[in-house]
């Protein structure tokens, strides 16, 4: 498919998101895997409270809305009832692991027949700033001036790895946004992930790593420069899980 071309899963129109914020690429390689595998009138889109809520805007499709972290349990219901639909959630890191920790492990536990797309930028975007369960240590936030103290804040939390270690996931991955390889890594991560809840075989969960150049105060591209020296090295891309093997 050439770069250039929009998908059908999305709307001809602008996007809600700050400029240079990566939740924007985030949203159109869900659309390509999408289109990819010709699932467009069978995907069921599912966000909740945060950032990633603006992608209801862009989606030509079926979308939910879920109550602030309650993503994994509204798609739960959907899935089981209409298990031959394509059913992915899209949630930002104060969504899925602050209020939504509990209700993300659990549906990863039970081995749930659902994606999960979680944009890991380190900060709640939407509501100001404040330090997320993300947020990397010495890293400045509205609640945190200073930079997090582990001594006061703990560490951040590595949802791939803590998913990963559950019995009933099948696919756990992680990639980071800020360079071309990762990018199109992330594609093939994202399609993979789709192609394993359609054939049935369980819980998948795809990490993309974003940015956030409004709340982390820097330019799109210094954003880019911070990712490499500070993110990726903490939170490290690969792939955590995959049961069913293959090239992705």
């Amino acid at each position: 498919m050439p770069s250039y071309k929009r998908p059908g899963a999305l709307l001809p129109m602008s996007t809600g998101y700050c400029p240079g914020c990566l939740h924007g690429l985030a949203t159109r390689l869900v659309a390509d895997a999408i289109e990819e595998l010709n699932q467009q009138k069978n995907a069921i889109n599912v966000v909740s409270v945060g950032c990633s809520a603006l992608n209801l805007y862009s989606w030509c499709g079926d979308d939910i809305g879920a109550a602030h972290g309650r993503a994994p349990a509204v798609a739960t219901g959907i899935k089981r009832c209409l298990p031959d639909r394509l059913v992915f959630t899209y949630q930002g890191d104060g969504d899925l692991a602050a209020i939504g920790l509990a209700e993300i492990m659990s549906a990863a536990n039970r081995g749930e027949n659902f994606t999960v797309i979680f944009a890991n930028n380190q900060t709640y975007g939407m509501t100001g700033g404040q330090m997320a369960p993300t947020t990397l240590v010495g890293q400045k936030s509205t609640t945190t001036p200073y930079g997090r103290d582990p001594v006061t804040t703990g560490y951040p939390l590595k949802m791939c790895e803590l998913i990963s270690v559950l019995e009933a996931p099948v696919f756990v991955a992680r990639y980071a946004l800020n360079s071309p390889k990762g990018v199109m890594d992330a594609k093939k991560g994202i399609k993979k992930a789709f192609e394993l809840q359609l054939a049935g075989k369980g819980f998948t969960f795809v990490e993309l790593l974003t940015n956030c150049p409004t709340n982390w105060g820097m330019s799109p591209l210094a954003t880019l420069d911070y990712m490499n020296t500070n993110t990726v090295p903490y939170f490290v891309p690969g792939v955590y899980k995959d049961k069913e093997g293959g090239k992705q």
